[in-house]
């Protein structure tokens, strides 16, 4: 899929150009379920989409009793999967305002993805939702062999969802995740983790980005020169070969991974190749996220930056 042409303003809806996606969630926030279930039903065979979908789908209804009902009105392999999303979206938001009802939301949250996993034990899907709620409790798994700082954390159940779905997108960022130092890991097995995963990835594989990733993650503004950070080789290097052997693919992808693409021309724009920026920016086309340009300030002002310095258009008004 190809995005649209920037008509002069950001849209920064998660749903992006997925036109059934964004729809459906019209129809979440007025409290119907059924178009949900449709859009997700299509999904079996994509995981990668039904990762996207049942994220986004999640956070417009985690504030209502819309996952509840649709669950004990309609209880199949949908309304279970969408039950676990909400419930570890709420799990993960306690925690992090540490609510005093975290660790019973986090319970509630462990058995909804294991009822959502045991619907449809094929599916990665609840695991990767399960794997996001692993850095509470910093599972201490050991690490394979071939890293340097053999890091340990929950590698079990990330090869659990591997065995369903090798270069599940999703599972790979949660797992990157529970090493950064805001959940309690370090700069060190960041980077490691990140560099092992995206060496085993395929060249034309989004996740060549996870490094990139983890070099925003450690990202400090009071290091000496820690902007010109990118324009090192190796971080160079990383950022053209992932424009070169993964943006072609991108045109073939049934949403435009907004997010993906922003992490790449982030990192192009900083390590001073506008032109290779360029063509990614436009990829994007008026679709946006806040990471990664909310670390350097903010969003709309580091995205118009960043476009202005590829000769592109920005948003004429706030």
């Amino acid at each position: 899929m190809t995005a649209g042409l920037f008509d002069g303003q950001y849209v920064w809806h998660p749903a992006a150009d997925d036109r059934v996606l964004a729809s459906v969630c019209v129809d979440i926030r007025a409290g119907r379920w059924a178009s949900a279930r449709t859009a997700l039903a299509e999904t079996r065979a994509d995981f990668g989409l039904r990762a996207h979908r049942s994220l986004v789908l999640a956070s417009e209804a985690a504030d209502s009793d819309l996952a509840e009902r649709w669950l004990a009105e309609e209880p199949g392999p949908e309304s279970a999967l969408i039950w676990a999303r909400v419930a570890v979206h709420r799990a993960l938001r306690a925690a992090d305002a540490r609510d005093e009802r975290a660790a019973a939301l986090e319970r509630i949250a462990l058995s909804a993805c294991d009822r959502a996993s045991a619907v449809d034990p094929a599916d990665p899907t609840p695991y990767a939702a399960k794997l996001a709620m692993a850095r509470l409790h910093r599972l201490r798994d050991p690490a394979p062999q071939g890293l340097l700082t053999a890091p340990p954390g929950p590698w079990r159940l990330f090869a659990h969802i591997l065995s369903l779905d090798p270069w599940h997108r999703e599972a790979h960022h949660r797992f990157l995740a529970f090493f950064f130092t805001r959940h309690g890991g370090s700069v060190n097995a960041a980077w490691d983790v990140a560099a092992f995963l995206s060496q085993r990835a395929p060249a034309d594989s989004a996740l060549r980005l996870l490094p990139l990733v983890a070099l925003v993650e450690s990202y400090d503004p009071s290091q000496l020169l820690a902007d010109r950070v990118w324009e090192q080789p190796q971080w160079r290097s990383a950022a053209l070969a992932s424009y070169r052997n993964w943006l072609p693919a991108v045109s073939g992808y049934r949403f435009t991974p907004v997010l993906d693409l922003a992490y790449l021309a982030h990192a192009l724009v900083l390590a001073g190749c506008e032109f290779e920026a360029r063509a990614v920016l436009t990829a994007m086309g008026p679709y946006a996220s806040r990471m990664p340009w909310c670390v350097f300030g903010d969003p709309v002002e580091q995205l118009s930056r960043a476009r202005r310095a590829c000769g592109l258009p920005v948003p004429t008004s706030p």
